[in-house]
């Protein structure tokens, strides 16, 4: 069973890999033909933890404490969002970030019992239905008002305001090319 602390057969801690790396190839490899179909939109789930860290590029991979590595990855795919904003604009392509809450789901499938049991509770206590948490995802994916906010981060199918730090261009755009380095893209 993967955990987050697991690696990838590339080399990637686990929650970077599938978190950032495998949504930016995936969408690279499908951007020529977003664009063909224009209008298209790009929705990618992130989550509020992202205010927690900042990414370090001396380390991209951070998995030792796997709360932290999943904050970080959650930031990634909101650069992610608005770098191929930036890159797609003018070209038919929208990119999205989108908090969907906290979301009861199967995500402590791979965990011990005694952590599935109290996740549970603490899942049936306070996260929200997955029907719920899909609404801001389907309002950004079909909404006229969402289109007019490409690069934007999402939560409750309203713009949110971001931390600074995470709206920082630069570091947008320094990901996306390491990004294309780590999956051989460039």
């Amino acid at each position: 069973m993967p955990s987050i602390l697991d690696w990838t057969d590339d080399g990637f801690s686990m929650c970077f890999g599938v978190n950032h790396l495998g949504h930016f190839l995936l969408t690279n490899l499908l951007l020529p033909r977003l664009k063909e179909c224009a209008p298209s939109r790009v929705v990618t789930l992130t989550c509020s933890t992202y205010k927690y860290q900042k990414l370090d590029f001396q380390d991209l991979n951070y998995n030792l404490l796997p709360f932290f590595t999943y904050c970080r990855s959650k930031l990634a795919n909101i650069y992610f969002s608005q770098e191929l904003a930036r890159i797609a604009d003018g070209k038919g392509v929208t990119s999205y970030a989108v908090h969907p809450g906290f979301v009861q789901s199967s995500w402590t499938c791979h965990y011990s019992f005694l952590f599935r049991m109290l996740m549970q509770v603490i899942m049936w206590m306070f996260f929200v239905p997955c029907e719920i948490g899909a609404q801001t995802v389907i309002y950004c994916a079909v909404s006229d008002e969402a289109a007019k906010r490409s690069g934007g981060y999402f939560v409750d199918c309203r713009p949110a305001v971001l931390r600074p730090f995470a709206k920082d261009a630069g570091v947008a755009k320094k990901l996306w090319e390491a990004s294309e380095r780590l999956v051989k893209l460039a």
